[in-house]
């Protein structure tokens, strides 16, 4: 019988998991943290300069999650596959799930694919990822643990001849609560230029992580973006880890003070 399996039995599979019995109540995770393709692919006709550009992958994100997973000893799910094979913060009905056109960068690799093409991707990567992801939440759920979800992300300084100014970006969809509190604490040091909802803005459409992981189990959560110069080396994500690690338990505690209102106080 001929093997159609996408992924070969010695390359990696598409989720690393850190921390899977961390005490933090933060759960990490990083939907582009990788820019591995299939050898059966073929690199999707692309050269290695499009490969390690930002179209690939989240520049600098694996090494600010993994920091900052040490840091609150908080279980984080990596996905190690670059988004031009499929993306892991897309439905996978979305007709840029799989992108032909990433930017202004024709992918080859992803031309006129069939059904059972992208139903292969689907069932090597994402399902794979998101139901790790699935599980780690389920048992956490199982163990009454308590959970906030944060999706870390990297978005790249220059898009489409269009400089960007922030330097970190702060993204909800239908809960704003932690992402209020993050956003005002970011902004309180004075020295960040700090996106509300921007670059990017969470959705349906856009995005499932959030929606999905989130939203339908009634979590709190935040979706971070950092601009990929700041993070490109390890100091800068050294840096980041660090900064995110002191503002999030801070922003967590704002908010489940705002939920306990004026209770017990005398």
């Amino acid at each position: 019988m001929q093997d159609t399996a996408l992924l070969a039995a010695d390359e990696p599979a598409p989720v690393r998991v850190l921390r899977p019995e961390g005490r933090s109540p933060f759960f990490l995770t990083a939907d582009h943290a990788g820019r591995l393709i299939p050898a059966r692919l073929s690199m999707l006709g692309l050269d290695e300069t499009e490969r390690v550009r930002h179209i690939a992958w989240d520049i600098g994100i694996a090494g600010v999650t993994e920091r900052l997973s040490e840091a609150l000893n908080a279980t984080a799910a990596l996905q190690l596959y670059s988004r031009l094979v499929i993306d892991c913060n897309r439905d996978p009905a979305a007709a840029d799930s799989i992108a032909e056109v990433s930017e202004t960068t024709a992918i080859p690799g992803n031309r006129a694919l069939s059904a059972t093409e992208r139903k292969a991707r689907r069932e090597a990567i994402f399902d794979p990822y998101h139901g790790a992801i699935a599980a780690l939440l389920d048992r956490r759920r199982m163990a009454a643990q308590a959970t906030v979800l944060v999706a870390m992300h990297s978005f790249t300084p220059v898009f489409k001849r269009e400089a960007r100014a922030m330097q970190v970006g702060v993204l909800y969809n239908r809960d704003i609560r932690l992402a209020r509190s993050l956003l005002a604490l970011l902004r309180a040091g004075g020295d960040l230029i700090v996106g509300d909802n921007a670059p990017y803005r969470v959705s349906d459409a856009t995005d499932y992580g959030i929606p999905v992981h989130a939203e339908r189990r009634g979590l709190a959560h935040v979706e971070i973006e950092i601009r990929q110069d700041l993070i490109t080396g390890e100091a800068g994500q050294a840096q980041w880890a660090a900064r995110l690690a002191r503002l999030l338990p801070e922003a967590m505690g704002r908010l489940e003070e705002e939920d306990a209102g004026p209770r017990g106080r005398h």
